[in-house]
């Protein structure tokens, strides 16, 4: 970790990392008046960073130059350098299909369709990867793994799809693991008896949904922990979740894309099945053998659904 005022300065932010992960991750490094500025902005992100440095400075309770050396430390030219940045960062949040048919055009050039597409994947996978936050993957790997915890799993729109994915080999893995896909009375239910034993994984991307954020924060509230997959903008859950696992949406086509998503859902799947080890490996042959018990072989799914 850089040593505060040294090598913090003149360093450019990570391409992909969000100012306010940023912040979070460079915490430790700041001073006590600068950790006033970052709590500030942090409170009201992306809001207070777009005031003007003096009334920024003012809501924090320390001087104007205090400010200024924050967001050096933060590796920006200056402050108007980091609003430029944290503008761009808005106006990408806040992307909807529409606005992102030009971006889309522009990034694809003269090249072709499929090694576009295939450049991509490759650079938004491994960007996800390079910037998950180690110890909050690590976190999220221990509170699935732990069969005295409750798992409770809620997605969005299209992210849904992410959350029954997970759920489907937590449960091969481990018991107590529902997917909360019941509409509001399932989350009322998940909420009526949740505690310090729950875990909810939520998956909640840009344009973010006002009900799974009440949710999240009602859960966390009765003393759940929280583990948030979401964009690399980051879901207003973060401030709550204990562990946060941005991924990259940036995509081949005017939609945002979950691949980089879906690869941190199979490592969240690879980390659990590790974890556990032999208790998965008995929980399956018992599934195996429950399976052959029962008729359930392979062989006869298949026969019922090809043609």
């Amino acid at each position: 970790m850089a040593e505060a005022g040294k090598a913090s300065h003149g360093t450019r932010p990570t391409v992909g990392v969000t100012v306010q992960r940023r912040v979070q991750d460079r915490m430790d490094e700041l001073s006590a008046g600068e950790r006033k500025v970052a709590r500030t902005l942090l409170a009201t992100y992306p809001a207070a960073g777009l005031e003007s440095a003096a009334d920024l400075a003012k809501r924090s309770k320390v001087s104007t130059p205090t400010v200024l050396r924050f967001v050096t430390r933060l590796g920006y030219q200056g402050y108007p350098d980091f609003q430029r940045v944290l503008i761009r960062e808005v106006h990408e949040r806040m992307g909807s299909p529409l606005a992102q048919y030009d971006e889309q055009e522009a990034r694809r050039g003269g090249q072709q369709f499929l090694p576009y597409v295939s450049s991509t994947f490759v650079t938004t996978v491994k960007e996800t990867f390079d910037n998950v936050p180690r110890h909050d993957f690590l976190r999220a790997v221990e509170l699935l793994a732990d069969s005295r915890r409750q798992i409770r799993l809620l997605g969005g729109r299209f992210s849904h799809v992410l959350a029954e994915y997970l759920a489907a080999h937590l449960h091969i893995m481990r018991n107590d693991v529902v997917c909360l896909t019941g509409g509001d009375m399932a989350r009322a239910g998940a909420l009526l008896d949740a505690s310090r034993r729950d875990v909810f994984v939520i998956f909640d991307f840009r344009r973010y949904q006002r009900t799974t954020i009440e949710l999240a924060t009602a859960a966390a509230t009765a003393g759940a922990s929280v583990v948030l997959l979401t964009d690399q903008f980051l879901s207003p859950i973060a401030d709550i979740a204990e562990a946060v696992l941005p991924a990259r949406v940036d995509a081949p086509s005017p939609f945002d894309s979950l691949v980089p998503a879906m690869a941190l859902v199979e490592s969240l799947v690879a980390g659990v099945s590790e974890k556990r080890g032999e208790e998965t490996r008995k929980r399956v042959r018992r599934l195996e053998e429950l399976r052959m018990d029962a008729g359930w072989t392979p062989e006869a799914d298949e026969s019922i659904i090809s043609p």
